[in-house]
């Protein structure tokens, strides 16, 4: 279907004027017709939708992926758009695409979710270091000449510039800079159990002292010294029989002694 309308000024030189088709889709009903007539304006208003999406390649998204979002931009636009306010269609529809990019980058394209204030610090540390580079014969700017081009403190900056890094996060394969086929994930520790057991050993030491000696030698010969149960009773002159119902008792003793301790800790906390 043919759109027609008077000729007006537009910020975008290949803008078609559709503010008559506009009010023509306003008036008609959920059809066959209507569809039509909605899909030629979404045609129309493409490139303009395309030119948008091209302000934001380079930040990680294919350029053809950032048409199809403008492009999704735009169709809500038109079918959003009241033309009763007499607004031109471009002066809503230009915020709607860009928004619509913008809200697909803070969506899918951040690795580490980063807070909205901080995505403004670097869009404008980012824009300010393109800027800087044409007057810089190609020095990197200091955090100083980006605070006073932006008007940002230099702690704002630095946010900024930190958060240019979080925008993708490097595979754990990647090799670390300045060295030979080592990765990343060779640099990263891993939890010691050894911790464990010193944390293990410092709950059970004053259960320990509490013991009567003999107890507290036969756990040091069972569990240090490594010995049987029957060696232990031939060295301490009783029954291996008597070893095992000593080490039981010990064991029931800790314990309770200990579960008695988390409770208590657990009920201050």
């Amino acid at each position: 279907m043919p759109v027609t309308g008077t000729t007006k000024p537009h910020p975008h030189d290949d803008a078609p004027d559709t503010a008559e088709t506009f009010e023509r889709l306003a008036r008609l009903p959920d059809g066959p017709e209507r569809r039509a007539l909605r899909d030629e304006l979404v045609r129309l208003w493409l490139p303009m939708a395309e030119r948008i999406a091209v302000r934001f390649r380079g930040r990680g998204e294919s350029l053809e992926d950032l048409y199809q979002v403008a492009a999704l931009g735009l169709v809500k636009a038109v079918d959003h758009f009241d033309p009763a306010r007499g607004r031109a269609f471009e002066a809503y529809a230009v915020p709607t695409i860009t928004g619509e990019i913008k809200r697909h980058f803070r969506d899918h394209m951040w690795t580490l979710h980063v807070p909205r204030r901080v995505q403004d610090l670097r869009n404008r540390v980012r824009g300010a270091l393109k800027e800087l580079a044409q007057t810089t014969a190609g020095r990197a700017p200091s955090v100083a000449e980006i605070a006073a081009h932006t008007k940002l403190s230099e702690a704002e900056v630095r946010t900024g510039m930190e958060a240019l890094e979080c925008f993708s996060a490097l595979s754990l394969d990647a090799e670390v800079s300045g060295t030979e086929g080592y990765a990343l994930g060779d640099s990263l520790g891993e939890a010691d159990p050894g911790f464990d057991l010193v944390v293990d050993r410092a709950a059970v030491k004053p259960c320990l002292q509490a013991l009567p000696e003999r107890e507290r030698v036969i756990l040091y010969l069972r569990f240090f010294d490594g010995m049987t149960q029957s060696r232990i009773a031939q060295q301490l002159g009783i029954s291996q029989m008597h070893v095992s119902r000593l080490l039981s008792a010990c064991f029931e003793r800790l314990r309770e002694e200990l579960l008695a301790e988390a409770e208590h800790l657990a009920e201050a906390g």
